[in-house]
């Protein structure tokens, strides 16, 4: 959970440097917001994996109605805000942004806020029970191995 809420803090970062290039008249440095923006989709991928991979699969796996529930309907959210972000990273190439710097900072702005509004329900809402999760599963120790014995 470390992890996943440090990358949230490196999203934000990463996120409030472009959307401060958003408010220039013009556009930046290319190579300047490229670096950023390439720097944010690295970082929001690796995130995307970590929770669809790891996360997502651990709390369903609990069995817990609730839990399940509330899982899924994040999972299904963000499958949308993922394919939404890869649509708005797609359509703004270099060349798009120096022609529409307009169109390109008012799309950024809606999408990122997308994104900080689904981090904040993450932090608020599931992160808090993936916590409690995890400390009732180091509670009960470790899982015990196929031929395990008392002194093994």
């Amino acid at each position: 959970m470390q992890r996943l809420r440090a990358e949230h803090a490196a999203l934000v970062t990463l996120s409030r440097i472009i959307l401060g290039m958003t408010d220039l008249p013009g556009p930046p440095d290319a190579n300047q917001l490229a670096a950023a923006r390439s720097q944010l989709r690295d970082a929001l991928v690796r995130h995307l994996k970590c929770e669809d991979w790891i996360l997502y699969p651990r709390m369903m796996a609990t069995g817990d109605p609730e839990l399940m529930r509330i899982t899924r309907e994040f999972e299904i959210e963000m499958g949308g805000l993922a394919a939404d972000f890869v649509a708005y990273d797609d359509k703004w190439t270099r060349e798009a942004i120096i022609g529409d710097w307009q169109g390109f900072c008012g799309e950024t702005r809606t999408v990122f806020g997308l994104l900080a509004t689904r981090v904040e329900r993450e932090e608020r809402e599931l992160y808090p029970l993936a916590e409690k999760l995890y400390a009732s599963a180091a509670a009960v120790g470790p899982p015990i191995r196929a031929g395990s014995t008392i002194s093994s």
